[in-house]
């Protein structure tokens, strides 16, 4: 396979054969899946159907995706309602055509509006859980979150990569610096944090909701984090909103886990990083012909105009007090 198309040679031969591995008799159906750093389908089986994960060459190594696994494995005997692979000869991890796979059930829902109180502190009763086992242990080959990662070294790499128009390099620069000096500030501020294994990119995409509730998929960015990085991102709209919103969150989340208060300073760093980290993401990937087609205003002069400024006032958010949540 090829570092600069890594994914050329999954072919629908590549990928039915794979779940057949499994015992499974496809039907031929194959579905591509909103997926950009592994490929994920949705494949038609005899019963019904499947969902079959390839992984990124060379993004994770062999033991930190069997950590993943094990991870989902664990909070599923615990009747966490995540989607964990599938179990085939004693391994969750298999391999076809140098593709490194897993296979899982496929189960619908939609995505969650988390318009009542109530669906929020659903939510956040499943948070707690989860994270009442992730705190049992740490991960030791998953990643830890990074700040120098997700903010100095992204905004470094989208500099050296010239994609900021001219009259817009200095700014970028200027206001990268100021909000990674902000975030460090954040971080002195609360001191020592609990670091659990956490879920890492929990927000709507990743979560399902049906008449019996949610449950969580996509346990791919699963690291050693702080309890609110799995919070914040479900929070939107004024500030009085996202204090209610999180509010009803950590009155369920409460319920099966402790939550250290210290941490809601961090939702604007945190947001900060998930800002520099996800545009230089893309740029990083730009060599896959999936990205391209993707983010094609990425080349536009007005995506990173709007960027700089997203920004600029995510700079001023952070010299703003903590939300203010009473449980």
């Amino acid at each position: 396979m090829s570092d600069e198309i890594p994914y050329e040679g999954l072919t629908p031969d590549v990928i039915s054969d794979a779940v057949e591995m499994y015992g499974f008799e496809t039907t031929g159906s194959i579905l591509g899946l909103a997926s950009y750093e592994n490929r994920v389908y949705q494949i038609g089986v005899a019963n019904g159907f499947v969902v079959a994960k390839f992984y990124r060459p060379g993004r994770w190594s062999t033991d930190a995706i069997l950590e993943e696994h094990d991870f989902a494995l664990e909070l599923a005997a615990q009747d966490i309602p995540v989607v964990p692979p599938i179990v085939h000869d004693g391994a969750s991890l298999h391999e076809q055509d140098g593709y490194r796979f897993a296979v899982y059930e496929r189960r619908g829902g939609r995505w969650p509006e988390l318009g009542t109180s109530e669906d929020r502190e659903w939510l956040g009763r499943f948070l707690g859980r989860i994270h009442a086992v992730g705190a049992t242990r740490r991960f030791t080959e998953r990643p830890t979150l990074d700040r120098e990662e997700m903010g100095a070294r992204a905004a470094e790499h989208v500099l050296e990569g010239d994609w900021l128009p001219s009259h817009l390099v200095e700014s970028y620069e200027r206001v990268t610096e100021q909000l990674i000096d902000a975030v460090e500030q954040c971080f002195d501020e609360v001191g020592d944090y609990r670091e659990l294994r956490i879920h890492g990119d929990c927000h709507r995409n990743n979560v399902l909701w049906t008449d019996d509730g949610p449950h969580f998929v996509d346990l791919d960015d699963c690291m050693n984090g702080p309890a609110v990085q799995d919070l914040w991102l479900f929070l939107a709209g004024p500030r009085d909103e996202m204090a209610a919103q999180l509010g009803d969150m950590l009155e369920g989340y409460g319920k099966f886990a402790d939550f250290d208060y210290r941490e809601l300073r961090l939702i604007e760093a945190l947001r900060a990083l998930r800002l520099m980290h996800y545009t230089a993401w893309i740029t990083r990937r730009w060599h896959d012909p999936a990205f391209p087609r993707a983010f094609p205003w990425l080349g536009e002069s007005r995506y990173w105009e709007q960027h700089v400024q997203a920004l600029l006032e995510q700079r001023a958010a952070l010299d703003e007090e903590p939300l203010a949540v009473v449980v």
